[in-house]
């Protein structure tokens, strides 16, 4: 029988070819160093848990919740962005709480898309800022991933051009996979093109508190106007370690957010109510756990690339996100990214995730995610290094797995 329609519109998840080699190799007895998901593994700071647990034994919140949040979960994140970012946001119809940036972005991707539209996505980037378009109908038109000349060229090229014309813009600074940042003038230019050519920004900030080397990341919402045409997607997933617990936030323009809450509310009855009351206690009181959290990465970040270059492999060091976006060593760049990772695992028991999941133009590179600890990373400098001599001393004729010779 035929696939159905949707799935026929996605690529094979490449994700899934690494972690059938990590869960075989495994079974098998490895001792796999896991630096592929971007799965925090800190746990959750007390007193959010505290909290959570506090809520849970009221039995008024065991009812169905409000697809939208409760009311004092958007007041904390409204009162978070005026904070942070000194942006006002209305609670009651600039704020929608929603399970993780994820699924937000998947929906609001429901709620504005017609078959046949026109989006803009950074190639590469995090895969449902592209799929969640295209499993709702729409068209990506690739454009670069670094905020920089050429991405305004690229945007003004596609709107010439592109029929139809494009509906919106898909932003992620600072960037999964890559680490890119935008500064605040970058936002300028984004928000003065979209209210000229009347389209909508969506603006990934995930990785906002997560930041290790000069000033915070910025929010779009800064830019004055941005309001118009934008909406943003935060996630408490790595800032407060709590990617299991599913929240996150769509702020910004109002009828954007009315369309995603309505969407929503055919769709969900939003997060557990003692998870968003423990999130309001997050949001409300969780600077010092924030800081922690990123003096945690920051170390894991500096021990990663020292280790990684001793070893023989020179990683960029990024200056936010849990992420490190590396070149392949120049002996494999000819077998790509996915081949690369899976020798990585059955060579040298270290995973990571290819370049190519992120889009076509990611193939050269791998993400490594900080999600084990600083002793570990060194051993998976210890694993590559000897996997890298190795090579050398085979005359560095690499084949890809399963390769004819």
């Amino acid at each position: 029988m035929e696939e159905f329609h949707k799935i026929r519109r996605l690529p094979p998840y490449v994700f899934e070819e690494v972690n059938r080699l990590k869960a075989a190799a495994r079974a098998g007895g490895a001792d796999i160093v896991d630096l592929g998901m971007g799965n925090p593994d800190l746990p959750t700071p007390k007193f959010i848990v505290d909290k959570l647990c506090e809520a849970i034994r009221d039995p008024r919140t065991h009812r169905y919740s409000a697809s939208k949040g409760i009311a004092g979960l958007r007041k904390a994140q409204a009162a978070y962005y005026a904070r942070r970012f000194d942006v006002k946001l209305d609670p009651n119809t600039q704020v929608v709480a929603t399970l993780g940036s994820k699924e937000g972005f998947a929906n609001m991707a429901q709620a504005i898309t017609a078959p046949g539209d026109v989006v803009l996505c950074p190639n590469p980037t995090y895969p449902i800022h592209a799929f969640g378009f295209i499993m709702s109908g729409g068209t990506i038109r690739a454009i670069p991933a670094r905020p920089d000349a050429d991405f305004l060229v690229a945007i003004d090229r596609a709107v010439r051009y592109s029929i139809p014309k494009p509906i919106a813009i898909i932003l992620n600074y600072p960037a999964n996979p890559t680490a890119f940042e935008a500064d605040l003038d970058f936002y300028r230019e984004i928000v003065a093109f979209a209210r000229k050519h009347e389209i909508v920004v969506l603006s990934d900030l995930a990785y906002a508190e997560i930041f290790f080397d000069g000033s915070p990341p910025p929010s779009i919402l800064e830019v004055e106007g941005a309001i118009d045409v934008a909406v943003e997607f935060t996630s408490m997933s790595k800032t407060f370690s709590m990617p299991g617990w599913r929240m996150g936030f769509a702020v910004g323009n109002e009828r954007l957010l009315a369309a995603l809450a309505r969407v929503k509310s055919y769709l969900d009855y939003g997060a557990f109510t003692p998870i968003q009351v423990a999130a309001t206690a997050a949001l409300n009181a969780g600077d010092e756990a924030i800081e922690e959290v990123r003096t945690i990465y920051r170390r894991r970040r500096d021990v990663l690339v020292d280790s990684f270059g001793r070893a023989g492999w020179d990683v960029p060091s990024p200056s936010s996100t849990m992420f490190a976006w590396a070149p392949l060593p120049e002996a494999y760049r000819h077998m790509g990214s996915l081949e690369f990772s899976k020798l990585l695992i059955e060579k040298a028991d270290v995973a990571v995730a290819p370049g190519i999941g992120f889009g076509e133009h990611g193939d050269s590179h791998v993400r490594i995610a900080l999600v084990e600890n600083e002793h570990r990373i060194r051993q998976a400098a210890r694993n590559i290094k000897r996997f890298l001599a190795s090579g050398a001393e085979a005359g560095q004729k690499v084949v890809a797995i399963g390769a004819g010779t």
